[in-house]
């Protein structure tokens, strides 16, 4: 008895491109033609289709289905690779699952990553963003200061953000001011915001780069304006410890 493609796919709850696929690359093997042209499929065809059904059922990815179909002489190692496969599936998912329940938790955007669901309603759109960036830029040590850094929020972030774009000098110079403390205290309370990329999985150069550019195009004017005055601010105190240190450093030595 013989099967056509169209038998073959209903006998093996397939499909018929499913069945011309598996003959393109070299899964199932081409049956003999019937004087009429048609193909006439056998037993073996239905055995190896079946083979290949149960296999992809297994969640086997079809280009590993011809070594799985090998593996006959050493089934069990196969069987050990597919199973370490879909333990590393099943962990991702739980991993998922875990994350999708944080969202919930917190009515978090469903795009924002995790570790921000817990403030992301307090954030604005444009850090929302920014953190987004920052999630694949910083190291795994790198992004846990960062929480513990944007867990404590006060007015002045809350001014930065509500900057409009035309802001005068006087405002700019006001908030860079009364950011520079606090930028201070983070730093000596976290060493790690000094450098922030340098132990970057994208590599330094990379993530400060882009650290960059996505705040030229997420920060407005105004607030552009404030990070440059509070750079030159910090520059400023930098040196004037920097000087403080070494006039108390040479008295001492006088001293003694």
């Amino acid at each position: 008895m013989a099967w056509s493609t169209r038998q073959l796919a209903d006998l093996t709850g397939s499909t018929v491109k499913a069945i011309r696929h598996y003959h393109e690359i070299g899964l199932l093997d081409l049956p003999e033609r019937a004087a009429n042209g048609y193909k006439q499929y056998q037993v073996a065809h239905l055995i190896r289709l079946l083979q290949i059904k149960r296999l992809r059922d297994l969640g086997v990815p079809l280009s590993q289905v011809a070594a799985m179909g090998r593996a006959d002489e050493e089934p069990d190692e196969a069987i050990r690779a597919l199973d370490a496969e879909l333990e590393a599936t099943i962990e991702r998912l739980n991993r998922v699952r875990a994350e999708l329940a944080v969202i919930l938790r917190h009515r978090a955007p469903v795009h924002m990553p995790p570790e921000f669901a817990p403030i992301s309603q307090d954030l604005s759109d444009t850090n929302r963003s920014l953190f987004m960036v920052f999630s694949t830029l910083f190291s795994e040590e790198g992004m846990a200061e960062f929480r513990e850094i944007i867990a404590v929020r006060d007015d002045t972030g809350d001014e930065f953000d509500a900057l409009p774009p035309d802001a005068d000098d006087a405002t700019v110079d006001r908030i860079a001011e009364r950011i520079l403390p606090l930028v201070r205290k983070m730093r000596k309370e976290h060493p790690w915001s000094n450098d922030p990329v340098a132990d970057s999985p994208r590599g330094a150069k990379l993530a400060e780069s882009t650290m960059g550019h996505a705040a030229v195009e997420l920060y407005n004017p105004a607030q552009l304006r404030v990070l440059q005055r509070l750079f030159i601010l910090l520059e400023q105190a930098t040196h004037t410890n920097e000087d403080t240190d070494a006039s108390n450093e040479h008295a001492a030595h006088r001293r003694n």
